[in-house]
């Protein structure tokens, strides 16, 4: 394989085609199901899915075949098979639904206004994770723009993802015997730590989360006649959330919600501690005079990868501050998103979280926590020896740094439920999402160089796991002795 050309390739497959994709998937708004009830209704999913089925349908990929999936009452996936040699199959994975607008996006920019600027592409969606589809099509298309044989690669792009994949697994079942058993899975869904080498992800935190609502009125009342008789509904829910958070450090409280973080992780941790420096604390957008949270380096990659941690990312039953008269208000509600350890069972905590908050009310408020969110961690097996050969040989050669590894403080429920279905399988899990890129937030932007960069690295991945399996050595006991696993509702996020 041709290295040099295979990155030219991808580059210019990038410039003139796969930036331009991009462009018009940002303009289309298709926010996930979660945060679009009517999504079906809006046919702005509808308009994601057909822009990327016409463009794999362009490309001449010999045998290539291209479906849309369509189960009845859920979201569409994109299915593309593509024929190798060999038994062996590659599944390679990416998301097209997004995440919400949110708010704070600079004056020139917005989240549905695609803005080329240098080597950034912003607007929401086009990291996280519309280019997957283009790029895992790209780097097939460079090796076989050289001749180079690979293994038969399964491409799945779902449009559930940003609320949980939880029509995934019905997927997954329904087209068990057409994906097969795959040795490698690539997921292009997740982080950088920076843009100067390829970054495996090693663990994923889990997830679980919902709505605590705190009434105490049947209706609002004068603060001045009520303030020092009726409990506020605000006060209350603060006592609460000091039973599962310490306000001063931010540490979650129950011990149930913790794990003893492997050796392997904290080792890897310290490693890219010292690549990273400052950049662990420094890509987020801090003001003036704050302070992360821990001054180790270390801790706070741990923090962010292998120990729970609360946010409040809604609230409700408060009025907007230029129409707060002084009345008591009778109910106080937040969103809650309680990140997990990787290896945390999600219901098991979701429960505890439940009983922790509605058990023995203060001043016996109605106190009610709705469990909307139940997502399993992941945590990486071992590298086998010719994948961790190859990803260094790829950041070697593409980026021109060795490759660092790290925990991501996010969630993918497909690496849960991949990891269940194919314990014997080796997974690259990467992306490009890197310094400032913000993904969910305001001024999200794809640092293009990085994906013209990773593009190649798929593909040389791709090809030295085929020779890999000409010598036996991509397929585990595990794999082997693997049949169908089927998916119920308590393996997803649903």
């Amino acid at each position: 394989m041709d290295h040099q050309a295979a990155g030219s390739f991808a580059a210019s497959v990038w410039d003139d085609e796969i930036v331009p994709q991009l462009t018009e998937y940002i303009r289309i708004p298709n926010k996930s199901p979660m945060f679009d009830r009517d999504w079906e209704k809006h046919g702005y999913m509808e308009d994601a899915v057909r822009l990327m089925e016409a463009w794999c349908r362009s490309k001449d990929v010999p045998g290539m075949q291209v479906e849309v999936v369509r189960l009845p009452g859920r979201t569409p996936l994109l299915l593309l098979d593509i024929p190798g040699d060999g038994d062996d199959v590659v599944l390679l994975y990416g998301h097209l639904d997004k995440q919400p607008e949110m708010t704070g996006w600079d004056a020139d920019l917005g989240p549905w206004q695609p803005v080329l600027r240098g080597d950034r592409l912003y607007g929401r969606g086009g990291a996280d994770d519309g280019y997957a589809c283009y790029a895992s099509v790209t780097a097939i298309m460079a090796l076989k723009a050289q001749g180079v044989a690979h293994a038969r690669c399964v491409v799945l792009i779902e449009a559930c993802e940003e609320s949980g994949s939880y029509d995934l697994p019905y997927y997954v079942d329904h087209l068990a015997g057409r994906i097969g058993q795959p040795s490698l899975v690539v997921c292009l869904d997740s982080g950088c730590g920076n843009y100067d080498q390829m970054w495996m992800t090693t663990s994923l935190r889990g997830l679980t989360g919902g709505e605590l609502t705190v009434k105490v009125l049947s209706e609002g009342v004068h603060s001045g006649d009520a303030s020092g008789v009726v409990p506020s509904s605000f006060r209350i829910l603060r006592q609460l959330l000091s039973r599962l958070e310490d306000e001063a450090t931010g540490a979650i409280r129950p011990a149930e919600l913790h794990v003893e973080v492997p050796a392997d992780r904290i080792e890897q941790a310290k490693v890219a501690a010292a690549f990273l420096g400052d950049e662990v604390w420094g890509k987020f957008p801090f003001l003036p005079g704050m302070r992360p949270m821990r001054e180790e380096l270390e801790e706070l990659i741990l923090n962010r990868t292998w120990r729970p941690a609360l946010s409040v990312t809604g609230v409700d039953g408060m009025p907007p501050l230029d129409a707060a008269g002084n009345v008591l208000r009778p109910h106080t509600a937040v969103k809650l998103s309680l990140r997990l350890p990787p290896t945390l069972d999600p219901n098991r905590a979701g429960a505890l979280v439940k009983d922790l908050l509605e058990r023995d009310p203060p001043c016996g408020a109605h106190v009610h926590f709705e469990l909307e969110k139940a997502g399993a961690g992941w945590n990486a097996p071992p590298l086998a020896p010719w994948l961790s050969a190859s990803v260094d040989a790829a950041s070697r050669q593409h980026f021109g740094a060795p490759p660092a590894f790290m925990g991501e403080g996010g969630s993918i429920p497909f690496m849960g439920m991949l990891g269940a279905k194919f314990p014997g399988a080796q997974f690259l899990i990467t992306g490009v999402l890197g310094p400032q890129s913000n993904a969910h937030g305001p001024n999200e932007f794809l640092h293009i160089p990085t994906g013209k960069k990773l593009t190649a690295c798929v593909a040389q991945v791709i090809a030295d796991h085929h020779r890999a399996g000409l010598q036996g050595l991509t397929r585990g006991s595990a794999v082997a002795a693997g049949g169908h696993a089927g998916f119920g509702k308590d393996h997803g996020c649903c």
